[in-house]
């Protein structure tokens, strides 16, 4: 459980002004150059619904052994309009958090993985993350997220 929702996705550059369509100026913040930046550096955007507050970070898939595994665990979803969207597993969202906490330090990742872990602790696979920690080089970030929040 984190402060938005996270959904993983692949999108050639030629579709992205077509996915940015699908969110009407008048009801969503959204940025088309901040979309095409999030495509071309395999990155992330978020789209934003002001009068809810609600936040979508839609993460371009890595094309990287993690990026396609991560895409290939997607979990299919469907919303209450009848829609149907792929959201990321909560341990590839961890692992992510992970790396940009690696990236850039900030300690709001690892308050947002220790929130996952109170709300889903015993459902969340960490031998899943052990593995794909030791081969992205993340083991020191693991490890300072988990005594996150083992304390």
């Amino acid at each position: 459980m984190t402060r938005d929702i996270d959904i993983v996705i692949s999108v050639r550059e030629d579709q992205a002004l077509a996915l940015c369509r699908e969110f009407p100026p008048a009801e969503f913040y959204l940025s088309e150059e901040a979309v095409l930046a999030a495509v071309r550096q395999r990155g992330q955007f978020n789209v934003i619904h002001p009068e809810s507050g609600n936040k979508v970070d839609f993460v371009i898939a890595r094309d990287d052994p993690w990026g396609r595994e991560q895409l290939s665990n997607r979990r299919r979803v469907s919303l209450p309009d009848g829609s149907t969207w792929y959201a990321a597993r909560p341990e590839d969202i961890v692992i992510g958090k992970l790396i940009y906490f690696q990236e850039g330090g900030s300690d709001r990742h690892l308050r947002d993985i220790a929130s996952m872990f109170r709300v889903s602790g015993t459902r969340i696979d960490r031998g899943y993350i052990d593995r794909w920690a030791k081969s992205l080089g993340l083991e020191d970030e693991w490890r300072a997220a988990q005594s996150y929040f083992a304390s």
